[in-house]
């Protein structure tokens, strides 16, 4: 017998959010509130006071509409937003003049807008902004005597876009933060596959491997999401002034992208082998469980010199002999997969090294393992 839908709502778990974390996010949200703030006050000051145009409620629109839905993205795609905007307006509100106002005419222009926008790849918050904006065209009236109601609306969209924009450049996120809590992040992941796979060589279960190696692939999601932070925060670097300062900083971070791609490869190759050797029976030195291990210790390293923004020389130390280890111990009889398996802890350790900021002349002397 099914229970009762209240019963079953009954059960269901209270929000986890407690009313601290709540205060936390809006703490975290400054930056976002006092954007959002100075840049409609300002659009509607400049498109009521300044241009004399009257109902400029699009200007702060267009405002909200670039500094929420451009979060995230390049400054070129952000200057093609606050251009899609003012054009949508004009395009829209010509329609409108021929077609009248009513109700089937609010019908018509949200189809339409949600339809390009969706043709053009606009989605989220972005696509409920541009069919918002759709039914301010075609339900409100313009003001009598008002001017072209196009022209305006066109001139307070591209002017309520500009301030959005002037807000993003002038308050801009922190870049050298956002990257290291995305670089912090993956490295605490490759950490967790690299404990998960030396616990499946200690244990022999090859079905543990198998799970770090999911985890491994799971990783790549936020590989994804460094990769478009790199190419966004550099961006930011370069286009805002109060963040000229971080350029240098931020061109390591980005650098290093590509370095920190392939150890996640690495770590995925080398969870992979450990199963295959596993579920073949094969047993692996002693040491490159060490090894493996002390790869992981290694990583975190890396990962706490990374956020003091130091030398890296511990790490630097930590990777090299986690190398050593799993290299010196392959002697006697050996296997395929236990030979791959130290490659992997060697190219591992190689992909950190470089992404530290080794060139590739100094890996092959750090890393030439007699």
């Amino acid at each position: 017998m099914r229970p009762h839908p209240l019963l079953a709502l009954r059960r269901m778990p209270s929000p986890r959010e407690s009313l601290a974390d709540r205060w936390a996010t809006l703490r975290r949200r400054w930056r976002l509130i006092l954007r959002l703030s100075v840049s409609t006050a300002a659009a509607f000051a400049i498109a009521t006071h300044l241009l004399g145009h009257q109902q400029a409620f699009f200007a702060p629109i267009a405002a909200v509409i670039v500094i929420i839905a451009g979060a995230g993205q390049r400054g070129r795609t952000t200057v093609e937003l606050v251009v899609g905007v003012a054009i949508g307006v004009f395009v829209g509100e010509l329609l409108i003049m021929s077609i009248g106002r009513g109700a089937w005419q609010i019908a018509l222009v949200v189809a339409l807008t949600v339809a390009v926008a969706t043709l053009v790849g606009i989605k989220g918050l972005a696509l409920t902004q541009a069919a918002n904006s759709a039914v301010l065209l075609a339900a409100v009236l313009p003001a009598s005597g008002a001017a072209d109601p196009a022209v305006t609306r066109f001139l307070d969209a591209l002017v309520g876009g500009a301030c959005g924009l002037a807000m993003v450049l002038l308050l801009p996120r922190n870049p050298v933060r956002d990257m290291n809590l995305q670089v912090q992040r993956l490295l605490e992941d490759i950490a967790e596959v690299l404990d998960r796979v030396a616990q499946s060589m200690r244990t022999g279960d090859a079905a543990l491997a198998d799970i770090a190696l999911g985890q491994a692939r799971s990783a790549q999601t936020l590989m994804d999401s460094v990769s478009s932070t790199g190419v966004n925060v550099a961006e930011i670097a370069r286009m805002s002034p109060v963040r000229w300062r971080q350029r240098d900083e931020l061109q390591r971070f980005v650098g290093s992208v590509r370095d920190l791609d392939n150890a996640l490869r690495d770590v995925r190759v080398l969870a992979r082998r450990v199963a295959a050797m596993l579920r073949h029976g094969e047993t692996a030195p002693d040491d490159m469980q060490r090894a493996i291990e002390r790869m992981g210790s290694a990583v975190r390293i890396y990962a706490d010199d990374l956020a003091t923004h130091d030398t890296f020389a511990e790490a630097r130390d930590e990777l090299i002999d986690a190398a050593r280890l799993a290299i010196t111990c392959l002697q006697g009889e050996i296997t395929i997969n236990t030979a791959a398996i130290g490659a992997q802890v060697r190219s591992l350790a190689a992909d950190l090294l470089s992404a530290s900021g080794v060139t590739r002349d100094e890996l092959g002397e750090l890393l030439a393992f007699d």
